[in-house]
């Protein structure tokens, strides 16, 4: 008896390490940004570092910047969805018809800060896009800062001064945009821009701030116009999705921990991260003595009327699909305004 016990005992022992190790969850999560860009540092690693803390250690995340399991940025939703990756961050710019709802977002001037903005875009999604996140756990939804036109050797200042201008876009509705400016618009994702700057490919790129020291944007332009009302121009649209077998398959206690970190604060938390950001990529173009201004806000109401056609034809094309274009375009609009008060 002494002898099986002993041995019982011995077996138990040699398992235990591996059933601790059961216990633990390793996360991939997946970005197209380098590790030394302000989302990849100020946000999520920190989001890593938390739910690690919270779940003593039973959550552990291993990250893949800049495109590490392979394929391209637009193919991020596909890695995510098919479970090559447990989370990723992306846009769905990237990957134009397939969230047609929640990219009322990136009309022109209708988002204000960033927090506001992104709780207006976490309530608007629960409400009506879920459908467009099959397979997948939203787990923040948010927008980045007001977009900035920067140019490399051309200060814009009037509708007239943009006409003809290969301008980079970030999405379809930021196409739609810069074309109702008279620009010529210009399809590509953020690690794309820098190449096509220093060669003139592009004369200039539609960003919002903070983006600019990572891809060296204020290296390869000189001048830097902003919008000088309350809304922005554009932004862009960003989300931060789960696998959902992989959500699904956790114990309750580690669902809590995510979803914890997940929601309308975190969405505004991680777009405070951009914000911080942006003052960064704006304060190292400043030091470097490059031209940033202000459009007038005379010149601005031009652009907005000039910009009037890309909500209509938004809310036709939605309105098309069988569902009230107009209505989620006032509540987008109210809840932005909700949350600015």
């Amino acid at each position: 008896m002494k002898v099986r016990s002993l041995a019982f005992g011995i077996a138990a022992a040699a398992l235990m390490p591996a059933a601790a190790q059961a216990q633990e969850v390793v996360l991939k999560v997946a970005h197209f940004l380098p590790p030394v860009s302000p989302a990849h540092t100020k946000f999520i690693v920190p989001w890593c570092d938390k739910i690690a803390a919270e779940s003593q250690g039973k959550l552990k995340c291993q990250i893949y910047p800049a495109m590490q399991l392979g394929g391209t940025p637009p193919q991020l939703l596909n890695q995510v969805r098919d479970g090559v990756a447990d989370i990723v961050w992306t846009l769905p710019g990237y990957t134009p018809g397939r969230f047609p709802t929640s990219e009322v977002f990136e009309l022109p001037f209708i988002t204000t800060t960033h927090e506001a903005s992104s709780r207006a875009m976490w309530d608007f999604v629960q409400k009506y896009s879920m459908n467009e996140f099959a397979g997948m756990k939203p787990l923040a939804t948010w927008v980045n800062g007001p977009n900035v036109l920067h140019f490399r050797d051309k200060q814009v200042k009037t509708l007239d001064d943009i006409k003809g201008m290969k301008v980079r876009a970030p999405s379809r509705l930021g196409n739609k945009l810069l074309a109702a400016l008279g620009a010529t618009p210009v399809g590509m994702p953020v690690p794309q821009m820098a190449e096509s700057l220093s060669k003139g490919v592009i004369d200039g790129a539609l960003v919002p701030w903070e983006v600019v020291p990572a891809t060296k944007t204020h290296e390869l332009t000189k001048f830097h116009a902003e919008s000088g009302v309350e809304h922005a121009m554009t932004t862009a649209t960003m989300i931060y999705v789960m696998n959902q077998k992989k959500y699904d398959s956790l114990s309750p206690e580690l669902k809590k921990v995510i979803d914890n970190n997940s929601g309308r604060e975190t969405s505004a938390w991680v777009s405070a991260q951009f914000k911080a950001a942006d003052a960064g990529g704006r304060e190292m173009t400043v030091a470097r003595g490059n031209t940033v201004y202000q459009l007038s806000a005379e010149e601005m109401a031009k652009w907005k009327a000039a910009t009037q056609q890309v909500d209509d034809e938004w809310i036709k094309e939605i309105s098309a699909k069988g569902v009230d274009g107009k209505k989620l375009y006032d509540d987008a609009a109210a809840l932005v305004k909700q949350y600015s008060k």
